[in-house]
């Protein structure tokens, strides 16, 4: 601890009137009240000034502590009144936020900092909130520093400054640091993997309020305190806390701390194990109110000098420490703010689906309504005649709904979305998907034109997505590569691979033999989501495959036979990393014209022979034909399946079968846990 500091007589609270509404939760005020950014689709790559109506988020006023009129700030409303600008570049990122003069900054792109672990030094008056699901600040965060003030933080994804080193002591690198600011809200933000801690709230910071935030992937993810001093007043409501060790928050020294309707959840069977929850440390008097606590240790904690106070809060799957009591006396956040709670019962299914960032934050209603088109037909009637050509189209790091659509025919082609387009729908426009096809041959034993090798699995695919939030419709994509003829070469042919999160496949057909579709993500310790339904696959060997978080929903798993006429195969081999979902086939049909009894649901695909990983497909609420093996499930490459996750419930059909030691069935409180929200998180795929 710091020597203790003299500090000025204590300000005087009033309340503020710039506070948004008492008495709706801060997600619904915004929701509802929220307009739209100034990014169009004629926004350039540099900062420009916005010249639209300023939209409500551009307005928005703090909640909580924040919204206290004291220390000559009256509330938080960060750049409210400023320029607005829009910024894709880190050199406009920190021209805008170390200006004197106040400023609303759209982060429209995933801005890169340099060197690894830089943060800006944000000055006073400044709003910083992210364009839609587009604003990332990757590999450095925000500095705020000795009476830095009126500072918004919104919808943001902050992440990947970690240098290897779990308890990193070497490298300071936080998402948002603050030394001795105040009026500060952190809101609607996706901070994780950082090197040293995701928020770090220092030395007399005060009247800050943190609210709907995801944190996680982490060691340490918001410490507060560091200083003798007990003056600082923090709220903090509805963030996400997951998948971290310590600080969650530790609270040292504050005078008033108020935490309400957090979830903080330690998810079993992962690297990273909680080793405590809240933490009133030193003198605090903090106040706990219907949070819900889920599988921690520890899950509230205080010293003998602190007082905490808990009203409300519910515990599951915890265990250790769960204190309350101490020498102060209870107070009333009500006298400071107005404020609601919410049911305890509702907070993980609210908050799950509520924290991080909105669409609807920093992008215009414009751009949410008529997202950009661009059309493709082969007999050039359109504005291409190719995808790829309509994909290269596309803006890179574009922050808005880019629609493809492409006229009925087959299109002879290999197609790449890469990682910096995201937002970017392909859609047939045909009376059905069988009217527009995409379609090449390549496998992965066929040689490139240019002599550099063969492509590989992964380099084989038809189309290859790598950028979020893609969507495909009514549209096949297939891989025809002929097994037959080419028996000397490797024989996996990829019609759709996958590597990015929020991937929507709706109403598609995706065919081929081995290998079909390859639901990967972008890196191994990178979350991919995936979300397929109303949809046709179609293969024979591992034809479902990879370490994506993927769901088949309402769809038909066709079931191939070999290029020689034999019926033999398996539909899914997963690679899933420990602690994360693997394949859930749900209200599905598992299919075919093969034979009886000759097609596995899975075996454990380690790919590369590592054994940290831990591969799970379960099979749910399905109709299996009598093609599925009795004992469906098999070993593969040296590993055991009964040594990772398959499973199955409630199947119905010819194919399914009574628990047995060679068929695991779910009990029901198990395939609770095994639902399609389980999988999806708080992404829930819309049509757009």
């Amino acid at each position: 601890m710091t020597p203790h500091v003299p500090r000025s007589p204590r300000a005087r609270h009033r309340r503020s009137r710039t506070a948004l509404a008492a008495g709706l939760p801060l997600a619904l005020a915004a929701g509802g009240a929220l307009g739209y950014g100034l990014l169009g689709p004629g926004a350039q790559s540099r900062a420009s000034a916005a010249t639209a109506a300023v939209p409500a988020w551009a307005t928005a006023t703090a909640d909580g502590f924040a919204s206290v009129n004291a220390l000559g700030q009256n509330g938080t409303y960060g750049g409210r009144g400023g320029e607005i600008v829009t910024v894709k570049t880190l050199a406009d990122l920190e021209k805008y936020a170390t200006a004197e003069k106040p400023y609303v900054i759209v982060v429209a792109a995933a801005i890169t900092m340099d060197p690894v672990g830089k943060e800006i030094k944000v000055r006073s008056d400044k709003t910083i909130i992210g364009s839609g699901t587009s604003g990332q600040i990757v590999g450095g965060g925000f500095f705020l520093g000795q009476g830095v003030h009126n500072v918004i933080i919104r919808n943001l994804t902050i992440r990947d400054a970690y240098q290897g080193v779990w308890n990193d002591k070497e490298h300071d690198y936080d998402g948002i640091q603050m030394d001795g600011a105040h009026h500060v809200w952190i809101d609607h933000n996706d901070i994780r993997h950082m090197a040293d801690g995701l928020i770090d709230s220092r030395k007399d910071t005060t009247y800050l309020t943190v609210s709907w935030n995801r944190l996680g992937q982490e060691n340490k993810a918001f410490g507060i305190g560091w200083t003798d001093n007990v003056t600082a007043d923090i709220t903090i409501h509805h963030n996400w806390i997951r998948e971290t060790e310590q600080r969650n928050p530790s609270t040292d020294n504050v005078a008033h701390a108020h935490l309400y309707n957090n979830y903080l959840e330690d998810e079993p069977g992962t690297t990273i194990t909680s080793s405590y929850g809240n933490y009133s440390r030193g003198r605090t008097n903090m106040l706990l109110e219907n949070s819900f606590f889920q599988g921690l240790n520890n899950p509230v904690i205080r010293d003998a000098t602190a007082t905490l106070v808990q009203r409300g809060n519910v515990f599951s799957g915890t265990a250790g420490r769960n204190e309350s009591g101490g020498p102060g006396a209870a107070w009333d956040p009500g006298s400071y703010y107005g404020y609601t709670l919410d049911k305890t019962a509702d907070v993980p299914s609210a908050v799950k689906s509520g924290a991080g960032p909105r669409g609807s934050l920093g992008t215009t209603a414009t751009v949410r309504a008529a997202a950009t088109t661009l059309t493709v037909a082969k007999d050039g009637s359109g504005q291409y005649t190719t995808v790829q050509a309509a994909v290269n189209a596309v803006p890179a790091n574009n922050p808005s709904r880019v629609v493809i659509a492409v006229q009925p025919g087959t299109y002879r082609e290999t197609v790449k979305v890469p990682a910096n387009k995201p937002h970017v729908t392909i859609q047939g426009t045909g009376a059905g998907r069988k009217d527009t096809v995409i379609v090449y041959d390549n496998a992965a034993g066929t040689k490139k034109p240019d002599g550099s090798g063969t492509y590989g699995t992964g380099g084989s695919a038809t189309v290859a997505v790598e950028a979020d939030d893609f969507q495909a419709r009514n549209l096949s994509i297939s891989n025809d590569f002929d097994e037959g003829a080419h028996q000397d070469m490797a024989q996996q042919a990829v019609a759709l691979r996958t590597a990015a999160d929020k991937v929507f496949l709706d109403g598609v057909i995706v065919s081929g033999d081995q290998d079909t579709l390859l639901l990967d993500t972008a890196a191994k310790d990178r979350l991919g989501r995936v979300y397929m339904a109303n949809s046709y696959v179609i293969g024979n060997v591992d034809f479902v495959f990879g370490r994506a978080t993927a769901v088949l929903d309402k769809s038909v798993i066709t079931l191939k036979k070999r290029w020689d006429g034999s019926s033999a195969g398996y539909v899914t081999a997963p690679s899933t990393a420990a602690g994360r979902k693997g394949i859930l086939i749900a209200n599905s049909s598992v299919t075919g014209s093969v034979s009886d009894r000759s097609f596995y649901l899975g075996r454990p695909w380690h790919a590369g022979g590592d054994a940290t990983l831990d591969p799970q497909t379960t099979v749910r609420n399905t109709a299996l034909s009598a093609a599925v093996k009795s004992a469906p499930w098999t070993d593969m490459s040296g590993f055991s399946w009964k040594d990772d996750r398959f499973a199955e419930y409630r199947n119905t059909g010819a194919g399914a079968g009574a628990a047995s030691g060679d068929r695991p069935q779910l009990s029901d409180a198990q395939a609770a846990d095994q639902e399609i929200a389980d999988w999806l998180g708080d992404w829930k795929p819309t049509a757009s």
